[in-house]
Order: structure tokens, then sequence, then C-alpha cells
């Protein structure tokens, strides 16, 4: 079986969730109108993720102009109890296209934001939710952290699809954990532009044997809006250039990698090289050794069937 996928190199309008989604909703038509069946955005493509701010956090301090900035980027973030979820799911049912989108999500339980991955599907709508396991760094002043039962997998007329955010991806286990649900289209939303992550991506392919989708956006300095100008000063003015890359299941570039521009790379993958990959090396079959090794992983999900 052929899939057609896009990953979408492309800056969001920063923190402003309602001008994001109008872009996104003019993004996904373009790119179903040229076949595709699968389109990735990169991580907190919604409201935008932000580097370079420290939010006015110093160890022993908060300042109150960064709690105003918290604020506003809750604000601005996804809410999938509401009327965002409503929105995301009538663009994949109209231009009939699976999506897995990077968004920083507010939830009505908590004041706490997490760093989440959506799938959805054109005929069943939200299919569940990757919240990051582990943020990188000072990200865990805004993001915090979500438990086994985010670790999500869903078998789709498209193939298996599941995946990991950023530098969760250098966690052995949590690849493991996908690995063991066989999936297929294995994808990756970041913010790492770096060319160390295209070797990540190439060794993800190899190690699951499976189509990698590494996603990240294309963002400069000029973008930030004024007010936030300040926060950012110290920057490069190519602050994100991309590096989006598609992968096969034998860790070659398909596609990518995309830098320095603003852009989406597109392919048609055969699901049966995944098949075929695994005659010389297969992770959680022939290749494992279940008599010397065991995973055990709290909370995680069977794969869902759709």
């Amino acid at each position: 079986m052929k899939v057609k996928v896009g990953v979408v190199q492309e800056s969001p309008i920063f923190f402003d969730k309602e001008k994001t989604l109008q872009k996104l909703e003019v993004l996904v038509k373009t790119y179903s109108d040229q076949g595709c069946e699968l389109l990735v955005f990169p991580e907190s493509f919604i409201p935008g993720y932000p580097r370079g701010f420290d939010f006015g956090a110093k160890i022993g301090s908060r300042s109150d102009e960064g709690r105003q900035l918290y604020a506003e980027y809750t604000a601005n973030s996804i809410d999938l109890e509401g009327d965002d979820r409503i929105r995301l799911e009538r663009i994949s049912k109209e231009q009939n296209t699976y999506l897995v989108i990077g968004v920083t999500e507010k939830q009505n339980t908590n004041g706490s934001l997490y760093c989440s991955m959506l799938y959805i599907s054109p005929t069943q709508g939200l299919l569940g939710v990757h919240r990051k396991i582990k943020p990188t760094g000072t990200e865990r002043l805004i993001w915090a952290e979500a438990a086994g039962e985010s670790l999500v997998s869903f078998q789709t007329p498209i193939g298996k699809l599941g995946g990991l955010i950023c530098w969760e991806n250098y966690m052995p286990m949590a690849r493991m954990s996908m690995y063991q649900k066989g999936v297929e289209i294995y994808i990756a939303p970041t913010a790492d532009s770096r060319e160390e992550w295209i070797s990540t991506m190439k060794h993800i392919a190899l190690e699951g044997r499976c189509f990698v989708l590494g996603c990240n956006q294309y963002y400069t300095k000029s973008m930030y809006p004024e007010r936030y100008m300040k926060s950012v000063e110290g920057e490069p003015e190519n602050i994100c250039p991309g590096g989006s890359v598609i992968v096969s299941p034998l860790g070659k570039l398909i596609a990518g990698p995309l830098f320095d521009e603003a852009g989406v790379l597109i392919a048609d993958l055969d699901l049966e090289d995944v098949s075929k990959s695994k005659l010389d090396f297969d992770v959680i079959g022939h290749y494992a050794r279940n008599d010397i090794f065991e995973l055990k992983v709290n909370g995680q999900p069977d794969i869902k069937k759709t």
C-alpha cells in the first residue's frame, strides 16, 4: 500500500492561535489538493515554539512580566475540550486528510501546559494525544510532564502511526515503546534544527525499521511580533532554519533535509518497504532477545484501531 505524506515546514503566526489556525487551514487545503493523505506539522506549531524566551525566570525568582507572558501563551494554547478540537476535526474531515499537529495544549483540570502532538482522522476525529513525557531543559518551566498513557499509537487505513516529540527521541526506552507497537510511520515533530538531528532521524528509521517523518518550523527572528523582540534580542536572525526530513526504513533520505526556507516535503511511502526492511533486522522480532531483555511501560495503551 502506498501513502502520500506531506511534512510541512512552516512558521506560525506567533502567539496568535486564531491566525495560526487560519494559516493551518489554508496549508491543509493546499497540500490535500496535491493528494496528501497525511500532513505533519512541527512541535508547538500552535501557537509557536517560544525559542529564546526565559519567561522572566531565574533560580529563586520570577518576574511579573514573565508571568504575564505565560498568561498570553496560555490564552493562545489549544483547548481540546472546546471549539479548537471541533475546528481541527472539521479541517481534517473537509480535506479528507489525516493530520498530526504539534501544539501547546491547556487543560481545564489544571493550570499547566503540555507540549502535545494531536492525531486527527478525517473519519474518526481526534484519535488521541501524545503529550511530551520529558520537556528539555528550561522547557520544563512552561510544559508539564505526561505519563505512560501518553505513549499512543494508532492502526489506521494509512498505516500504523506513532512517534515522539523532539528530544524524547533520544530516550531509548521511549523509542522502544513505539517499536513494540509495530509503528510503520514514525512521526517526530521537533524544534531541533541541527545537522546532527538528521542523524537521529536516520538512526530511528534504521533501528525501528519504519518510515520517519521529522518536521521542524522555519522561523526567523523578524517574524516575532515587535512586542516580543526584547526576549530574543540576543538570538540570530535565522533562529530556526528547519531541517525537515522523510527517511526510509533503511535509513535513506527520501526527501530533505529542507533548510533556510518554508515549504513542504511530499513523498509516496510504500508500506511494503517496512516488511522488506525486516529481512535482516527486526528490533521486536528475530533480532530481539526476549529471554534476556524485557521492557515494561507503565500505563501505555494498546494500539488503537480505526
